[in-house]
């Protein structure tokens, strides 16, 4: 069995792709490399931040469902995105950084031998930075060259992601018996598991907690979280084995960007597989990723349609020189 390589993307829901755009941009210094629609509900962004290449295992994507209300942090969830760093001098940046904008932050604090540091966004949505100071394993992607973050403290993809679990014997079992994980250390309550070469890149933590009520899933809430296969003829060999562990799935599902699997492997724990390619530059130059509305090819007669239902958001910014600080 092909394992699975690692973190491929999160998808998470914000109440206002504008302010989102602002923050990723601005703030967090991360590359927004497609500005699309939800395949499955046109009148929604789909917004893809990631490293400087748009590379697999370096994509943070958000929803802006319209009316939806917010979400609410629990047990069974997805309950926080990681973002690498290059070590742990950078989190002494980002510390003085997030002071001086106002963003919320926990300070410096350290998990599994790992220097940590926890923020939230204008939704609640709960992300940490992590160094990559003495990581093995995954390699991580290449920091936004022209983005306002010094390339030295930039971040270069995704890190370990939390999930919080009331029938954590279950959830560990699958990730074990189905996925192919590891269980590596456990710290109190939290269990770190990896998959593949491992490191940051390919971990997911995972928080047995059966105090809190369970999450409701709706603005400032992930979504899903995707984990890297080869390609398509490695998703085939998903496709076919999460049945034979009792896994309803979506089948095979072409999102033009990326070859996928879907599968609801716990309550409210949704799981994608995703190819590493295509990729994000098959219709637009990498100088200019990001600044149009870009639409898969079944999507592209009704981009008429489609511009009518969701407002402009200006997303230039080769135009633009950003001060590094």
């Amino acid at each position: 069995m092909n394992h699975l390589k690692g973190l491929h993307h999160v998808t998470a829901i914000t109440s206002s792709a504008e302010k989102n755009y602002e923050f990723f941009t601005f703030v967090l210094g991360m590359r927004l490399v497609k500005k699309t629609v939800n395949q499955d509900d046109i009148q929604t962004y789909h917004l893809f931040f990631a490293d400087d290449k748009g590379s697999a295992g370096t994509d943070m994507t958000f929803f802006d469902f319209p009316g939806i209300p917010k979400g609410s942090h629990g047990t069974n969830e997805i309950s926080k995105t990681s973002f690498r760093v290059p070590n742990d001098e950078a989190l002494d940046y980002w510390v003085k950084r997030f002071d001086r904008l106002n963003v919320a932050h926990e300070g410096i604090k350290e998990q599994f031998g790992k220097k940590t540091l926890s923020f939230v966004d204008f939704d609640d949505q709960k992300y940490q930075l992590i160094s990559d100071e003495l990581n093995t394993g995954v390699e991580s992607g290449t920091p936004w060259q022209k983005g306002p973050i010094p390339l030295e403290y930039a971040i270069t993809g995704l890190g370990p992601i939390y999930i919080r679990i009331s029938n954590f014997d279950h959830f560990k079992e699958m990730l074990e018996k189905v996925l192919l994980f590891r269980e590596v250390a456990t710290e109190g309550y939290y269990h770190l598991f990896e998959v593949g070469e491992g490191g940051n890149g390919a971990q997911v933590v995972v928080e047995h907690n059966v105090m809190l009520p369970h999450a409701r899933q709706g603005y400032g809430t992930v979504h899903h979280v995707a984990f890297r296969v080869h390609d398509r003829a490695v998703l085939n060999e998903w496709i076919e084995r999460l049945p034979k562990f009792g896994f309803q799935t979506s089948g095979y599902v072409d999102r033009y960007f990326f070859e996928s699997l879907y599968a609801r492997v716990a309550p409210q724990i949704l799981f994608e597989f995703a190819t590493d390619g295509p990729g994000f530059m098959g219709d637009e130059p990498y100088e200019t990723l990001g600044e149009k509305l870009s639409l898969p090819p079944f999507l592209e007669p009704k981009r008429e349609e489609i511009e009518s239902m969701v407002r402009p958001i200006d997303t230039v910014r080769s135009t633009k020189e950003f001060k590094k600080e």
